[in-house]
């Protein structure tokens, strides 16, 4: 940001045409404006360089106003009329319209003139073009964005993590309990993973579970579900709003999906294809129930899956 130049007062005093042409040489745009009258007193030329709207066109407060993007305009203008009323010295950053309809990055610095009777006489400030700072500081929000995202994405797979599950497990968990609405967990295993690695190789193995996450995923297209890789082979479905019934159709849909597929799986011990062992759960929580422990019961239940043959699912407990 450019700041205004400061000058020596015997120089203003000597000739206060140098303090007009040292501050309108600057690319900080200078102006005043009238209390009483809220019309404009002075405003710097280099506005129309900036704006495009000429410097005779600055008559009144109300053509600052109708210049600040619509959705800036309300709480700048109230903001700034609050504060000077107050006397309080102040900035404030907004979009300015151009006259050809595009928008710059303004901050704005006003300073309240005051009579020795404390009255406000004036405001006087600077314009700042702020527009290559703003750009710089959405792009750094935009990247920490960016950033957030991979730290809740599964860098193999590219579903969601166990970082992620953990996060939105607990929140889902606490709308159900207070809306009465149910919620369903399908925990999920690729059957003899382990086998497919040894045979294949890991190259291929990380191939087939970028495969699998792929149909889980899109079994859990709801913007709602969640689909998210816990670890090693096993991932999870996080269905809220999801009755008994419509977890059985996740969970089969999940195998059809899979199935069509066709991963070869030559040392699977199922079949000859890559399949996959769930266990499932359906829960309107009440005050007394814990979200881990009804987690811990869906593991148990997907053991059950495996431990009954695989390429199956298991909704109860043994």
């Amino acid at each position: 940001m450019t700041l205004p130049p400061v000058i020596p007062p015997s120089v203003i005093c000597e000739d206060p045409g140098v303090y007009r042409t040292l501050l309108e040489s600057t690319k900080a745009i200078p102006w005043r404006i009238d209390w009483a009258t809220m019309r404009f007193t002075y405003i710097g030329p280099q506005i129309e360089e900036l704006l495009g709207w000429s410097q005779a066109s600055w008559l009144t407060v109300n053509d600052w106003a109708e210049r600040i993007h619509e959705e800036d305009r309300q709480k700048t203008v109230e903001f700034c009329v609050a504060q000077s009323q107050k006397g309080v010295d102040h900035e404030a950053d907004y979009r300015a319209i151009t006259r050809q309809g595009h928008h710059v990055w303004i901050r704005d610095v006003v300073h309240v003139v005051r009579r020795p009777d404390g009255s406000v006489e004036s405001l006087v400030g600077f314009m700042f073009d702020i527009s290559a700072r703003k750009e710089a500081e959405d792009k750094i929000v935009q990247l920490q964005r960016e950033l957030e995202l991979l730290s809740y994405r599964d860098s193999l797979t590219g579903v969601a993590n166990r970082r992620m599950f953990d996060t939105v497990y607990p929140a889902e968990w606490v709308k159900a309990r207070d809306s009465g609405h149910p919620l369903s967990l399908v925990i999920i295993d690729i059957d003899h993973f382990k086998q497919y690695n040894d045979h294949y190789g890991h190259v291929q193995g990380d191939e087939c579970l970028r495969r699998v996450a792929h149909v889980l995923n899109a079994a859990a297209a709801d913007p709602d579900e969640l689909c998210a890789r816990l670890g090693g082979e096993e991932f999870v479905l996080l269905l809220p709003g999801t009755d008994r019934e419509a977890a059985w159709s996740k969970a089969e849909r999940c195998r059809e999906l899979l199935a069509a597929q066709e991963i070869l799986h030559a040392c699977s011990g199922v079949g000859r294809l890559v399949t996959v062992s769930m266990g499932i759960g359906t829960i309107v929580p009440g005050a007394q129930d814990d979200a881990k422990v009804f987690l811990d019961r869906i593991d148990r239940r997907l053991y059950q899956a495996k431990s009954a043959g695989r390429d199956r699912f298991c909704d109860n407990d043994a």
